[in-house]
C-alpha cells in the first residue's frame, strides 16, 4: 500500500493538428501544455523526502523538452497516431515510467487549456 503522492509541473508550447477531426482542430493551432506527473511510494529517504522535488522536475523537463515549441504531428511517436491530448499524456506517462523507479509513476495529467485536461494511468 503507497502512503505518499508527490507530484510536479512543467509547461510546454507546441503545435498540432487531429487528422480525421470534424472541428477547428483539424487546423494547425498551438497550445500551451501544462503537465503534472504524480509518483507514489511508501519509504522516505533519511532526510524525510519521498522523493526530491528538483529531481523530478529535472527527469519531467527532459522528457518534456523534446516536445516544447515543435509541430508535434512531425515527432516520429506521432508519425501514424494524432496527437490529440490523451495521445500525449500516455506518451509522457510511458517515457517518464522507467525513469522514476523504484518510485511508481502513479499518473500523468496533461491540460491543453485551463479548463480541459486529460489524466493517463497504467
Amino acid at each position: 500500500m503507497f502512503m505518499f503522492e508527490v507530484s510536479v509541473r512543467d509547461s510546454i508550447a507546441s503545435a498540432h493538428q487531429l487528422h480525421g477531426y470534424d472541428g477547428p482542430c483539424k487546423f494547425m493551432h498551438g497550445h500551451t501544455w501544462k503537465v503534472e506527473m504524480v509518483v507514489l511510494g511508501d519509504e522516505l529517504d533519511g532526510v524525510g523526502l519521498l522523493a526530491d522535488f528538483k529531481v523530478l522536475k529535472l527527469k519531467l523537463k527532459q522528457v518534456l523538452t523534446p516536445l516544447d515549441h515543435v509541430v508535434l504531428n512531425d515527432i516520429p511517436a506521432f508519425k501514424d497516431l494524432n496527437p490529440s491530448t490523451e495521445n500525449l499524456a500516455r506518451h509522457i506517462y510511458r517515457a517518464l515510467s522507467a525513469q522514476v523507479a523504484p518510485l511508481r509513476l502513479k499518473q500523468v495529467q496533461v491540460w491543453e487549456s485551463e479548463t480541459a485536461s486529460v489524466i493517463y494511468y497504467e
